[in-house]
């Protein structure tokens, strides 16, 4: 049993799971089907036709990348989603009014996005395992660029719930932002085969990092270093956490 001073994040951690848990046919299993899609259309097409990396064929090469832009979509979704229907549907003040301290409610919103993450990147892993022998080189870095990509998105995901105040607003993040940092970020390609000015703006998309990084984990070959990806991912993941943290210590759009 948590200590006294856990039991609110924890419970309010426990809601967070079970409101996407219940929903898993919308919050996990539609995703999952949507990356499957994007594998049969894409495999289909150019599979055999381009090969990315020495050895490694466009069907291996284009699975992380979904996993990961899935993992990373979700992880924002989850955080993001709940914050902006407490706000618009007036139940927010019920959570603000308990005595979480501001660091137990980022820390419960992050925990639950995270879990979010994996669960649907895991549930892509497995079924693409379906069609192809995916090899897995280096876990440890597949483990680490999970968990940091989701807390990362996760914790935006919090400051786009904090911030807007409509339903609009949030899906102008998902659409103007989200979505084009995911598909710009090499999912479906190697920078290597941009000009050299659009390889210089893909490394501005920290979206980039992060997938190449997990990528380096199953293949043990990438378009960086992994070790420049996860200190790029590190970095920002730090000072957006500062700066979650900051808003909702000074109830920043939470509290009037």
């Amino acid at each position: 049993m948590p200590d006294s001073n856990l039991r609110g994040p924890w419970t309010l951690f426990k809601k967070e799971l079970l409101r996407f848990w219940r929903v898993s046919f919308q919050t996990v299993a539609a995703p999952v089907m949507t990356a499957l899609l994007y594998l049969l259309i894409f495999s289909h097409v150019l599979e055999g036709r381009v090969e990315v990396y020495p050895g490694v064929g466009y069907t291996a090469f284009l699975i992380p990348g979904l996993i990961m832009m899935s993992l990373l979509q979700n992880a924002f979704a989850n955080s993001s989603s709940s914050l902006i229907q407490s706000k618009v549907m007036g139940n927010l003040i019920f959570i603000l009014l308990t005595p979480i301290s501001y660091l137990g409610f980022y820390l419960a919103f992050l925990a639950a996005s995270i879990i979010r993450g994996l669960v649907v990147g895991l549930g892509i892993f497995l079924v693409a395992l379906i069609f192809i022998d995916l090899p897995v080189k280096h876990p440890g870095w597949i483990l680490i660029f999970a968990l940091l990509g989701s807390g990362l998105l996760g914790t935006f995901g919090i400051i786009a719930g904090v911030w807007a105040e409509k339903f609009d607003q949030m899906a102008a993040f998902q659409n103007f932002v989200i979505m084009p940092l995911s598909f710009l970020s090499g999912v479906f390609y190697s920078i290597h085969s941009l000009p050299p000015f659009w390889q210089q703006v893909s490394h501005l998309n920290p979206f980039f990092y992060m997938i190449d990084g997990f990528r380096y984990g199953f293949f043990g070959v990438g378009d960086i270093s992994p070790y420049i990806s996860l200190s790029v991912v590190a970095g920002c993941f730090f000072v957006l956490s500062l700066l979650t943290l900051q808003m909702l210590k000074s109830g920043y759009k939470l509290r009037g």
